[in-house]
């Protein structure tokens, strides 16, 4: 049995925790637009005059975007450092997503700093382009670490790309976007060697060595360090595995204060399971039940190598988990009257989230889409969570002869007729995800009380 009862606790923690914000999205992009804007004003300032021949409009372009581009990189990396401030209030996803964008930006400015510069001091030394690139790499200090750093941001961008990642072991295009670390150590100091902007001028180059201390001391924080710590204070083990439904299986989790994790519900966790076959890969899942002193609890549907592998973990396995993130939680929550909608596997942080938001009877409501009555994973928990509450819980399977049952706006109108009223939490496959949202911005229910997280990273 793996119910973990319902946790008054838990609902007080929630409660606690429900302080409508506005999303910090908005400021922290025009934060770093800023930044992007003092970049291209160190250019200027270290611009003596307005370039006149060609030539010198390309080398002022390479140096340009040489700086946009040092510049993104360090953004990049700040992206990925999971720091708690971005990773649980603006989202893990969205910082994903966030720092694809600026990777793309970052490799594109390098690529057009590197033209840009070949090409405009070829025309000012009237030497061909191979001739120029030759004198460049071997005469200028620092140059052949910097091409080096360049081939390796090359190779992290090639198998980042949408066709090749697709196509390459999650474990493979993880390892090899650890490079992106060796490229930018590489490429970092031909900037600091060779650039204008930094060569005869002391501040800008305390500021630049600056920007990269703090991003570098941020990774070095939260991505070592943090992690390290918790896992040494807490040490987890496996404590059981049970089976909930078919291709879906509960990992009970035990260690000691887990409560000082600061983990609730509808938080995740990146989990290694540190045993054959599982130790070098950390995947995200998700709590299938309000966090306890002593136990945490995921629930997992084989959809990969990695979470069928789950199935076999034997008890007292060795855990090392990184978190909590997300930003799927109760602190999102602005109206009293909450939808739930699950699909799939996206049951999993909807269940630690309908037993602990607060609500009134009838104010909270469950929607959980599946295809089949036997892929109804927690059901007998859910049902349990539903009837000690007065929430609604409702089944969308399949008809009998297999034809899809959709979720539509009309659908959500019938079933909740003040629905525009509602905050709602999605959780499910990315597609059908979006149709949901689609469909609640369709009955007016506005963007900023529609919450959803994907992993698809």
């Amino acid at each position: 049995m793996t119910t973990i009862q319902q946790s008054r606790a838990g609902r007080r923690q929630a409660k606690r925790r429900i302080r409508p914000r506005r999303s910090p999205a908005v400021p922290l992009l025009v934060l770093g637009w800023a930044g992007a804007g003092a970049v291209l004003w160190l250019w200027w300032r270290n611009t003596p005059a307005v370039p006149l021949t060609t030539a010198e409009w390309l080398v002022g372009a390479g140096r340009m975007t040489g700086l946009l581009a040092g510049y993104a990189i360090a953004l990049t990396i700040l992206q990925m450092a999971r720091v708690p401030a971005l990773e649980r209030r603006v989202g893990s996803d969205r910082v994903v997503r966030w720092h694809a964008m600026t990777g793309r930006y970052a490799l594109c400015l390098t690529v057009a700093h590197v033209v840009l510069i070949l090409y405009g001091y070829a025309m000012q030394a009237d030497l061909g382009i191979v001739a120029q690139t030759v004198s460049l790499v071997t005469g200028y200090p620092r140059m052949i670490e910097a091409t080096a750093g360049t081939l390796l941001l090359l190779l992290v961008g090639f198998v980042s790309a949408g066709v090749v990642r697709r196509r390459v072991r999650y474990e493979t295009w993880y390892y090899l976007h650890l490079l992106t670390y060796a490229a930018v150590y590489l490429a970092l100091w031909h900037q600091l060697a060779t650039g204008n902007e930094f060569v005869d001028d002391t501040a800008a180059r305390m500021a630049w060595y600056a920007l990269y201390i703090a991003v570098g001391a941020l990774l070095l924080w939260y991505r070592v360090l943090t992690p390290v710590r918790l896992n040494l204070r807490h040490r987890m083990r496996v404590d059981s595995v049970v089976p909930e439904a078919p291709g879906v299986v509960s990992v009970l989790i035990r260690g000691r204060r887990l409560h000082r994790l600061g983990a609730e519900a509808g938080h995740f966790f990146r989990w290694r399971f540190l045993t054959k076959g599982l130790r070098w890969t950390a995947n995200p899942y998700s709590l299938s039940a309000p966090p306890r002193p002593d136990l945490l609890r995921i629930t997992v549907k084989a959809v990969g190598g990695h979470s069928a592998a789950l199935t076999g973990l034997r008890p007292g396995t060795r855990v090392w988990a990184e978190g909590p993130y997300g930003a799927l939680t109760a602190a999102r929550r602005s109206r009293g009257k909450v939808l739930l909608l699950a699909g799939g596997a996206g049951i999993t942080p909807l269940r630690a989230l309908f037993e602990t938001l607060p609500a009134a009877p009838g104010d909270l409501t469950l929607l959980y889409r599946v295809r089949t009555s036997e892929e109804l994973a927690l059901r007998g928990e859910l049902e349990a969570i539903a009837d000690a509450r007065g929430a609604r819980l409702l089944y969308v399977v399949n008809k009998p002869d297999g034809r899809r049952t959709a979720i539509t706006a009309k659908t959500l109108r019938r079933l909740l007729p003040d629905i525009a009223r509602h905050d709602a939490y999605l959780c499910g496959p990315p597609g059908l995800a979006e149709g949901w949202y689609a469909a609640l911005r369709e009955v007016g229910v506005p963007d900023r009380r529609i919450h959803y997280e994907s992993f698809e990273f």
